[in-house]
């Protein structure tokens, strides 16, 4: 372990919020870093109510995030804020426009703002999202907030971290036609009409009520409310955070909270093992092994791919040389 990085996790486990700032820097750039901090986290995780903001960009995501801040921090709740935001092209960075959006809560030691990078990543969030709100939960925060980057229909990784989603739309032309098709639509726990003083909002209310009336019974008696927002007026907040509430009530009354967690946990692992072994493969297939051989096969036409995939598990080349590859701690070097 890195004493260094040890030193940091303590401090953020105690509240220091510049010791958090550096550890998230730290997960964000080395996978062994990664994981060497949740490793610590992780008994200290299990408190933090975490809601998810997702919705089509201009749908005003940020200035909400920011109106339900202030309603949580007026009942005394410790807030964190993972404000996912494009990837500079340049910098490999996050765009930081969400975070000027909401810096009327920087001076509060009890929020917490962090921006990350897509880098690349489809599904609207970071791929170290997941741990990113672990990390803030055990740092003692109450509720965590996840602001998605707004990327549209297929904006579903949402659903992999939050325990309760909150689509966002606006009164204008295209949203109508968005309410009536699936995928972004079918993940609510609360639809949200923003900006609701524009024109076409109650139509857009219809629209929605009128998909929800075709879905199937879900697993749970919470229908979906539809709200309306104005969030620059903080209209309508009030009624958006007594929503999450009474969703987290009714989740944990008939014992779904707990299982819809332990999926998304099954969901983290599976993709936590399949992003291992891809990057253990890529690395054996860049050396002198006898994996890069069938590779080289494959390449030069001698051998199709699917047969090949079969024969390197048949005959134990792959497993093999995964079991020498994968390094059995994780501060080793790459």
């Amino acid at each position: 372990m890195d004493a260094r990085l040890d030193q940091l996790v303590e401090k953020s486990l105690a509240g220091d919020r510049r010791s958090l700032a550096r550890l998230f820097t730290r997960i964000e750039r080395s996978d062994h870093d990664l994981r060497d901090v949740m490793l610590q986290v992780h008994p200290h995780t299990g408190n933090a109510y975490c809601v998810g903001i997702t919705g089509p960009p201009g749908a005003g995501k940020s200035t909400l995030v920011d109106a339900l801040v202030t309603v949580a921090r007026s009942k005394g709740l410790s807030v964190g804020v993972l404000a996912v935001d494009p990837t500079s092209p340049f910098s490999g960075g996050a765009v930081l426009g969400d975070r000027i959006r909401m810096q009327t809560h920087y001076l509060d030691r009890n929020v917490f703002i962090r921006s990350l990078a897509t880098r690349g990543v489809h599904g609207g969030l970071s791929h170290v999202c997941n741990a990113a709100v672990r990390l803030l939960d055990a740092a003692g925060k109450d509720l965590v907030f996840v602001e998605t980057v707004g990327v549209g229909q297929t904006e579903l990784d949402i659903m992999g971290v939050a325990d309760t989603v909150v689509v966002t739309m606006v009164p204008e032309a295209g949203d109508a036609v968005q309410a009536m098709k699936a995928g972004l639509m079918e993940i609510a726990d609360i639809y949200v009409v923003n900006k609701a003083d524009r024109d076409g909002a109650i139509q857009l209310a219809t629209a929605i009520r009128g998909m929800l009336s075709l879905n199937p019974p879900g697993e749970t008696e919470w229908q979906p409310p539809i709200l309306f927002t104005q969030a620059h007026m903080s209209e309508g907040i009030e009624e958006l955070y007594e929503a999450f509430e009474d969703h987290q009530k009714i989740q944990q009354d008939e014992d779904i909270l707990e299982d819809r967690r332990r999926r998304r946990r099954r969901q983290e692992f599976t993709q936590a093992v399949t992003e291992t072994l891809t990057a253990t493969l890529s690395k054996l297939m860049n050396s002198n092994s006898p994996l890069s051989e069938i590779l080289r096969r494959v390449e030069s036409g001698d051998l199709d791919p699917y047969t090949a995939a079969l024969q390197s598990v048949r005959d134990g080349n792959l497993v093999n040389n995964l079991e020498m590859a994968i390094p059995e701690s994780s501060n080793e070097d790459d």
